[in-house]
């Protein structure tokens, strides 16, 4: 008799860190009773800590999956979906028909107006869970179900320079180039003297063969972003990311149609019907799924429409304990399309300590985790994380 879905667990967990996302505060720039802040630039909340849902699955026979959801700020309402509305359905259920399993958990809630936000993010957790379960039933990795191993070796790009000036982050980018990265990403809404003067510091330091790529954060109308896109590509930008507001397909097309800089959007949309309109209106020329947002269901289905539209496939890293970037690197090693993935070292190598796995980066790329399911789990230390709302 196959095993069955026995029991379904979300924990909201906090791991602390030194110094906030992104890097230190900015002057006038507070931290609420809650642990959060707004960043000034971007107008985007972080929290302090890092914060995450965890979910884990277990069988009739015993057998565990584990998941992650995109969860850093309203943590316990993601863990209360799983646990009081999205769990209940799923006992009883077979873990092989993972597929299955997603979309009849989205189409519960697609009528009431939920085919996005934390619901799916909620999704999300639980599907991850499940491919993990399967792969360690089959003893498969999940990249190995979901279609084949491309690269076991992925090639990375250093996500953020949080250092608190221009110099400092120049240096910062210098000493990762002579660690073996050949791409650096810089986040706009941290650079207070100008996008345009960060990229000419940092082509600077790391020489005329490094990639190097500018996170955009939403904060431009079409106009500006072009403008500065365009400032930028003095100095070889390699890509430019979230130039506008997420809501603004139209200017999203236009910059994209305007510039001679591949365009990336997506680590905050959700599914395939979100990201359809953008591919058939040529918003951008790179996508950034985040499997903590999809799943590895529809992840897999996003990225192969991608494919349809040429467009590549970069996926977003978000904040997290690490089983999400695990469940990203099968994704992405399946894929034909998927030159680079974001390594967020300063949340990616602070959590590692807290997660079974062999994942790793050096050089320049990360390394597939090896064994079964997604290949990561989380330490039994990680359970003491658990907050209270």
């Amino acid at each position: 008799m196959a095993e069955i879905i026995d029991q379904v667990e979300a924990f909201a967990i906090r791991v602390p860190r030194d110094t906030p996302y992104l890097g230190s505060l900015e002057d006038g720039v507070k931290v609420n009773e809650k642990g959060y802040f707004v960043r000034s630039k971007n107008k985007t909340i972080y929290p302090v800590n890092d914060q995450s849902v965890l979910v884990r699955i277990t069988t009739s026979g015993g057998a565990i999956g584990w998941g992650e959801c995109f969860a850093t700020v309203g943590t316990h309402a993601v863990a209360h979906l799983i646990e009081d509305i999205i769990g209940p359905f799923l006992l009883g259920r077979d873990p092989a028909d993972v597929a299955v399993i997603y979309e009849d958990m989205y189409d519960m809630m697609r009528v009431r107006g939920f085919f996005g936000g934390y619901y799916v993010d909620a999704l999300a957790g639980i599907d991850i869970a499940i491919w993990d379960l399967k792969g360690k039933l089959l003893d498969q990795p999940v990249a190995t179900l979901l279609g084949g191993i491309r690269n076991d070796k992925l090639a990375c790009y250093v996500s953020g320079l949080p250092k608190p000036t221009i110099a400092e982050r120049a240096e910062f980018a210098r000493n990762w180039v002579d660690q073996g990265f050949q791409a650096i990403k810089f986040a706009a809404a941290v650079s207070f003297e100008g996008e345009v003067a960060e990229m000419a510091a940092l082509r600077d330091a790391v020489g005329a063969h490094t990639q190097i790529l500018c996170d955009m954060h939403w904060q431009h109308t079409a106009h500006e972003a072009i403008k500065k896109i365009n400032a930028m590509d003095a100095y070889d930008l390699a890509l430019a990311e979230a130039p506008v507001n997420a809501e603004d397909m139209e200017g999203q097309a236009h910059v994209s149609a305007s510039v001679g800089v591949a365009i990336a959007i997506g680590e905050e949309l959700r599914t395939r019907y979100e990201f359809r309109p953008r591919f058939v209106n040529r918003c951008m020329s790179v996508i950034q799924p985040d499997v903590a947002h999809t799943g590895i269901t529809e992840f897999m289905n996003i990225s192969r429409m991608a494919a349809g539209f040429h467009c590549q496939v970069m996926p977003h890293a978000t904040i997290g304990l690490g089983l999400q970037q695990a469940a990203s690197l099968h994704c992405a090693a399946a894929l034909p399309n998927s030159p680079l993935q974001e390594y967020q070292h300063s949340v990616f190598d602070k959590n590692l300590q807290y997660i079974s796995t062999d994942m790793k980066v050096s050089a320049g790329y990360f390394h597939l985790p090896s064994g079964p399911g997604i290949g990561a789990e989380p330490k039994p230390e990680v359970l003491d994380m658990v907050f209270d709302a």
